[in-house]
């Protein structure tokens, strides 16, 4: 059983940074890929960005490359998502999520963070 617990989150102007951060209580965090997911009112839970377990190999979706950075911190269990010029469409609650799958569809990740809202001001 893996605990994951996102922090990080807040109220942001348009054009604004922040960064989130999810902490994990497995030592054998550094065996999982980790992911974020955000997810609007409404809307069905979305792929943000990917990370492998060494950290060798990252993935983004497209709305956001150029913008976030995933990175991971193996000896701290800690991932973190860097986001810079924030945009009113990335408010959302986001979510970190671990397992030991290549895939970015939500479904396949066993462990989830509750979540952390960002919310972009315009």
């Amino acid at each position: 059983q893996v605990n994951l617990v996102e922090s990080g989150g807040g109220l942001v102007q348009a054009g604004g940074s922040l960064r989130l951060s999810c902490a994990a209580s497995e030592r054998t965090f550094s065996s999982y890929a980790m992911c974020w997911f955000l997810q609007a009112p409404g809307k069905e839970r979305e792929f943000v960005a990917r990370i492998s377990w060494s950290g060798r190999v990252t993935e983004y979706a497209d709305p956001v490359k150029g913008r976030f950075t995933i990175s991971r911190d193996n000896a701290n269990n800690t991932v973190y998502l860097q986001m810079n010029s924030l945009k009113p469409e990335d408010t959302a609650v986001y979510y970190c999520a671990a397992d030991s799958v290549r895939t970015t569809d939500p479904r396949a990740y066993h462990y989830w963070g509750q979540g952390t809202q960002v919310t972009v001001s315009s």
